[in-house]
């Protein structure tokens, strides 16, 4: 259906904006303040309930499902290119859903006392559902219901089975990443002067954290992470009957624009392949400035396969150990780079 010329007019001015943001930082974080203090004072028009005409389409979110380090900060990047999508960074819904549910006792999620409890659980998916699409609508209120949102979330796979039930329409991304590489970059994560160390020393974090003296525990609870995320992600991945597609970063890695292509075919979202080829190009591995990359940096290594050069064989084999159910299924165990 061809839209109408209001809506044309809008989505070109919304264009404008993503570009200049794009060229001008300030711009964006201007742009941002306004629709802030529109949300605060009432006065935003796009926040509207759901099923009224305007604002964000639930079957326009896309959902990118996780572990921290594999990737997602590129793909979220390269889709955000598009014209009429937006990036909701870390959002962090489904760590704080799926985290609390996952540490109360499984007694207690029986009893309809409990307020995710299986006796009420048709109410809170519900709350979920308004939960979320209320948060995405005042965080992009210029947002409309012919524009996308993916929401990047690693480390919130934990929540993934919740989130997807409670937005069954929108689409879904499973971005798989050898646990072997994931635990490695967290191993260099926890060095003294890494690009975590630094950010959690200008947060002004108390929190206790292990360190780089402490590398077989790093790996241990880095490879339980791993599993748990991974496992409830693959769960909603399996029982989501909307748009959805599976892909490992190796597989972007080796061919990026093959692959975008796959997953936008795999989301039913249609996309310009030059257009495509722009955002792999002017995001790829090459693009980023060399003082950017390298150990402790935010940006490591983009090589598959890098852990046999950085785990112990004792590291290795609690990895592997660990994630089995997952490793058997994607990659073989002690060799470098996926399974063929």
């Amino acid at each position: 259906m061809r839209a109408s010329f209001g809506s044309r007019v809008k989505r070109r001015g919304l264009w404008a904006w993503r570009r200049a943001s794009a060229r001008y930082p300030k711009l964006a974080v201007l742009r941002r303040r306004l629709a802030a203090a529109s949300v605060g004072s009432g006065r935003s028009l796009a926040v509207a309930p759901e099923g009224a005409a305007g604002g964000l389409s639930p079957a326009n979110i896309v959902w990118i499902f996780c572990v921290a380090r594999s990737g997602s900060t590129w793909l979220a990047s390269m889709m955000g290119e598009i014209d009429g999508a937006d990036v909701w960074k870390e959002p962090r819904v489904g760590h704080l859903f799926g985290e609390f549910y996952e540490n109360t006792p499984r007694a207690k999620t029986e009893s309809a006392n409990f307020i995710m409890g299986s006796p009420t659980r048709r109410a809170w998916i519900s709350s979920i559902r308004h939960f979320v699409l209320t948060g995405a609508r005042y965080a992009f209120p210029t947002l409309g219901p012919e524009d996308y949102l993916v929401v990047k979330e690693p480390g919130g796979g934990v929540g993934a089975p919740f989130l997807m039930e409670a937005l069954p329409e929108s689409r879904m991304i499973l971005l798989v990443r050898d646990p072997r590489d994931v635990v490695s970059s967290s191993l260099d994560a926890t060095r003294e002067g890494s690009w975590q160390k630094e950010q959690r020393r200008a947060a002004g974090s108390g929190r206790r954290a292990l360190t780089a003296k402490q590398p077989d525990a790093v790996v241990k609870r880095s490879a339980r992470k791993y599993l748990r995320n991974m496992e409830r992600a693959r769960q909603a991945f399996d029982a989501h009957e909307g748009p959805k597609t599976l892909i490992r970063y190796e597989d972007l890695r080796a061919e990026p624009l093959d692959a975008m292509r796959r997953i936008y075919s795999g989301l039913r979202i249609e996309a310009d392949g030059d257009t495509l080829a722009r955002a792999v190009e002017k995001h790829s591995w090459e693009a980023i400035p060399e003082d950017m990359k390298g150990q402790g940096k935010f940006y490591r290594k983009a090589s598959p396969g890098g852990w046999e050069e950085d785990l112990t064989p004792r590291q290795v084999e609690i990895v592997e150990e660990i994630s089995a159910p997952l490793l058997d299924e994607f990659y073989s165990r002690s060799r470098r780079g996926p399974a063929g």
